[in-house]
């Protein structure tokens, strides 16, 4: 199935199945049958939710670094031997969605959304930085920006959060640069290799940032596209999914993968030796027939320190998701980057995390800053949902 051929949903991910039916949160708590894309709608617009518990206080002037265990499997405080098992939030826009970058001078409202995060039980928050943020150039770095960022990282670290920066967002391609859109294939990967490079040097020696992402959900075409289509379909105003190429340039399409990674590793590598190093990868990236993004673990991601995987559970199919998470199963640490009960009931969801916990090294949901008064104020199917989520998702965290 060709990639083009989709329809428009959460930029072609395995739930774009928008034909199927999804379930709606009835009075005896279980599922009534809603159109995905409404449910989806509704799931996406509210994915926030908060208490009102006292924020955690952090001073330790020595936050030890992340490493990955000697086994291979999980992840440590270096030097202590402590297991880290990182869990959280994405919050890479607020809950009108709005993109960080678009308000984060509003330093009191960010802090606010950070405590409410790590008052949820998270211990690490994923952030989404966009190139329009960040490059006014193919080797032009946005200086303000940088600033904010690290402004953000002191924030984060003040509330205990450890911080996974994924790294060339086009969420809004709207705001997407035209002299981006405008280079060939060689160019793009040579801006986005300074990016990095920017990023790295700028934050090479805070132990706040847990690891650099890549970018999210990267895609390999399987066949040419046209000039300056370089992101998927969009969800609603945002568009999650991008090529890294417009063609597959006559070699398999895993190989092209492979070559776009090492080129950014090596980008990071030639400023920081310590952070880890992941990207978020959907979960059609397995050798399987059928839809893939090119982005085969085994031959694309060697280079990584830890495989990222984003995971929605179907109603009555966790079989299926299960051997899905095993196929990413390379010798390395393994995080559920994004998970939800989009597609399956609150319970199914806890079942899956407890059912896995052992096969994954941390969980990554979502909640976009509002507090437990904010929620309150309105009355929909979605927030009540997310609520729950929110409640059962924080009882697991291994700061409970």
């Amino acid at each position: 199935m060709a990639l083009d051929s989709l329809p428009q949903a959460r930029g072609t991910r395995t739930y774009v199945d928008n034909v199927a039916k999804l379930r709606r949160w009835d009075a005896a708590g279980r599922l009534a049958r809603r159109s995905s894309v409404h449910w989806a709608s509704l799931c996406l617009l509210l994915f926030c939710c908060d208490s009102p518990r006292q924020a955690h206080a952090f001073q330790d002037d020595a936050w030890p670094w992340i490493k990955v265990s000697a086994d291979g499997k999980r992840f440590e405080l270096e030097g202590e031997g402590e297991p880290f098992e990182p869990w959280g939030y994405n919050y890479d826009h607020d809950s009108e969605g709005a993109l960080l970058e678009s308000y984060w001078r509003d330093e009191a409202r960010v802090r606010s959304h950070l405590e409410n995060l790590a008052n949820r039980g998270a211990n690490t928050v994923r952030i989404h930085l966009q190139v329009s943020a960040f490059l006014n150039g193919p080797d032009s770095i946005n200086e303000a920006s940088l600033e904010q960022l690290g402004t953000l990282l002191h924030d984060a670290r003040q509330v205990g959060l450890r911080v996974c920066l994924t790294g060339l967002g086009c969420y809004h391609a709207r705001e997407v640069p035209a002299w981006y859109d405008e280079l060939d294939r060689a160019g793009r990967w040579e801006a986005q290799a300074f990016f990095w490079r920017a990023i790295a040097r700028a934050t090479r020696d805070d132990p706040t940032v847990f690891c650099f992402d890549l970018m999210n959900e990267p895609v390999v075409p399987g066949a040419a596209r046209g000039p300056g289509e370089w992101l998927g379909p969009p969800f609603g105003d945002k568009s999650f999914v991008q090529f890294i190429a417009l063609e597959p340039e006559g070699e398999h399409r895993s190989e092209l993968a492979r070559r776009w990674v090492d080129l950014l590793v090596d980008a990071i590598r030639e400023e920081d030796s310590r952070h880890l190093i992941t990207l978020g990868l959907v979960p059609w990236s397995l050798d399987r027939p059928g839809l893939t993004s090119g982005f085969v673990p085994e031959v694309a991601c060697q280079r990584l320190d830890f495989i990222s995987v984003h995971i929605y559970p179907e109603t009555g199919r966790l079989d299926e998701a299960s051997e899905t998470l095993a196929g990413f199963q390379m010798g390395k640490p393994i995080v559920v980057q994004e998970f939800f009960p989009l597609r399956c009931g609150i319970p199914e969801a806890k079942e899956f995390v407890r059912g896995h916990r052992d096969q994954v090294a941390g969980w990554i949901s979502f909640h976009w800053g509002q507090s437990e008064a904010e929620l309150s104020e309105t009355d929909s199917l979605a927030t009540a949902i997310l609520a729950q989520w929110l409640t059962e998702f924080e009882q697991m965290s291994p700061r409970r």
